[in-house]
């Protein structure tokens, strides 16, 4: 798998986000804002999420993961991270 960048990984989440939220708005989504709460993503909703990001990206996510996935931010810190960590056969 190769590794993402800022830009790959934001557009990743951004994509994946409106296949569960198709009129997703986010112009009203700042990088740090809590998403799920701005586009109103329910627990399923969310849990899709994760699920369309590990099917797109490779990246394993677990439980523990998801408090690391509530911004735009934090989520495309930590897909650029994961995805960098698991193409490096040193880890």
């Amino acid at each position: 798998m190769k590794p993402l960048d800022d830009a790959e990984a934001l557009s990743v989440i951004k994509e994946s986000i409106t296949v569960i939220v198709p009129d997703a708005d986010f112009a009203r989504v700042e990088p740090d804002d809590r998403f799920r709460d701005v586009l109103e993503l329910d627990s399923l909703d969310f849990l899709s999420l994760v699920e369309q990001l590990h099917e797109r990206t490779g990246v394993r996510i677990d439980e523990e993961d998801y408090p690391e996935l509530t911004t735009l931010s934090g989520a495309t810190r930590f897909l650029v991270g994961r995805s960098k960590a698991s193409a490096d056969p040193a880890t």
